[in-house]
């Protein structure tokens, strides 16, 4: 079976692979010296610092695999070349609850890069998947856990 395709944005490909050279770089030698430092105080049996640098270890090292996964399955969007006629990846939209006449601003990533915090929702949320192929002043109807949601499309544009 085929791997699923990691659909990035140009921002956050960059930060994945900041994180990753970070890792590599910077956390791999601070948690050896963390690890050299607690092998020095003796008996390893019970060396609750020697455990946990080899705990932060062990995570910093499937970080850095799932990163590599990631990153060998990506697939860049080139954001620059984002039709803005249709709602895709890599597209800042504004859209309105019409239940609550509130406007709300999204950009459309993938879902590695999605953070709702962030105002980065992935095209394969319910509200994403919705939006996807939308045009200005479309109406889209979401069904989510309390009912079905309208949003009206207000903008599309480029995220950069």
């Amino acid at each position: 079976m085929a791997e699923k395709k990691n659909i990035l944005t140009y921002e956050g490909l960059r930060q994945l692979e900041e994180e990753l050279q970070e890792l590599k770089v910077n956390k791999r030698k601070q948690v050896a010296e963390k690890i050299k430092e607690a092998r020095e105080q003796g008996d390893l049996s019970e060396n609750a610092e020697y455990d946990a640098a080899k705990d932060e270890q062990r995570d910093i090292e499937a970080r850095i695999e799932e990163i590599d996964k990631i990153l060998k399955n990506a697939e860049v969007v080139v954001e620059d070349e984002v039709d803005v006629d249709a709602i895709n990846i890599g597209c800042m939209v504004r859209i309105l609850d019409m239940e609550y006449n509130d406007e709300l601003e999204y950009k459309i990533v993938g879902s590695t890069e999605a953070n709702s915090l962030k105002g980065k929702i992935s095209n394969e949320s319910p509200v994403g998947k919705a939006l996807m192929g939308a045009r200005k002043g479309d109406i889209i109807s979401v069904d989510t856990h309390s009912g079905v949601i309208q949003y009206k499309i207000l903008e599309i544009q480029r995220s950069n």
